[in-house]
């Protein structure tokens, strides 16, 4: 049968099944959410990386006397998109929806988030600049912070965080998470918006870095490829999902983790100034301090040594 003689016959069938399906479960953009919508995240999410690193990550080169003009361009830009976008999602999610919403009210609370949202994109950058300041200081291969900024996924995966993380302190559903999904995409490094992260936090390589929901890590910290801060059991004695209680580990200051390393559970703490070597499972707490390492002769035992507190 050629491919006029099935569109006639054949595929009308097909789409009559589709539209059956799509009946059953369809995400309509009459009330309030449509699944285009998230090229419309992803775009919008390369504007605010470019308003924050113009000539990095924008289209165009950037001169200083342009400048000025450039970023109210785009801060112009950015908020009618991030309007938008936060109004729609909010209105779907709304418990009243679609009986008693009201659209004026999700307009005027999109305004508002949005409003939060441009205001703190100065410190996110500050932010950002710090996190590109700890891989050239972080990586003998880094010889500047142009090259850490135009080439390093993990930069590029925390810049990602960062902004998406705005948005889920300010509960905003689904949008910081489509952000840094796409980040996982493009870079393999999976950081949920949920994560509470301090400054001056370094991936190296980066490859496979999955950072749960409710990690806290603090400052100065730097951890390599295929390295997992998880969750020790995601489920219940029920086989439920534990959602809304503390699943993923607290790394402090300073603390270094090498590649490979599984840390896992709310109640683990890597202590400040801790070292974790390459290929090692944590279940329990680490000391401050302490430097642990797996040992390969023998799988699964662990060797934990104290170092000397710096002043």
């Amino acid at each position: 049968m050629d491919i006029n003689a099935w569109m006639n016959t054949d595929m009308t069938d097909i789409a009559h099944k589709l539209e059956s399906s799509f009946r059953e479960y369809h995400i309509d953009p009459e009330e309030g959410l449509n699944v285009t919508g998230r090229n419309g995240v992803y775009e919008l999410l390369e504007d605010i990386l470019a308003l924050l690193f113009p000539g990095a990550f924008s289209r165009e080169m950037i001169h200083e006397e342009d400048l000025n003009f450039y970023i109210h361009d785009m801060l112009r830009h950015i908020a009618r998109k991030m309007v938008g976008q936060i109004r729609t999602v909010i209105k779907y999610h709304c418990p009243e929806h679609p009986k008693d919403c009201c659209d004026c009210d999700c307009n005027k609370r999109a305004e508002e988030l949005s409003i939060e949202i441009i205001g703190s994109l100065p410190d996110i950058r500050t932010q950002l600049l710090e996190d590109a300041d700890a891989a050239v200081q972080g990586d003998p291969a880094c010889h500047s912070m142009e090259e850490a900024i135009l080439s390093y996924p993990g930069l590029e995966a925390i810049a990602v965080y960062r902004i998406a993380h705005r948005y889920y302190e300010l509960e905003i559903p689904l949008i910081p998470r489509i952000m840094t999904e796409r980040a996982h995409t493009r870079t393999g490094i999976d950081i949920h918006p949920g994560a509470i992260i301090g400054r001056r936090f370094f991936i190296d390589h980066g490859t496979g870095v999955v950072i749960g929901e409710t990690c806290r890590i603090g400052q100065n910290v730097k951890i390599y490829q295929g390295v997992t801060l998880g969750a020790l059991s995601p489920f219940d004695k029920s086989g439920r999902p534990r959602k809304g209680e503390k699943r993923h580990p607290d790394i402090e200051d300073n603390v270094i983790i090498y590649a490979n390393s599984t840390v896992l559970g709310g109640k683990t703490v890597v202590g400040k100034g801790a070292i974790i070597g390459g290929n090692t499972w944590i279940t329990s707490s680490v000391p401050p301090h302490a430097i642990v390492s797996s040992m390969s002769c023998q799988p699964g035992d662990i060797q934990v040594k104290h170092k000397k507190s710096s002043t």
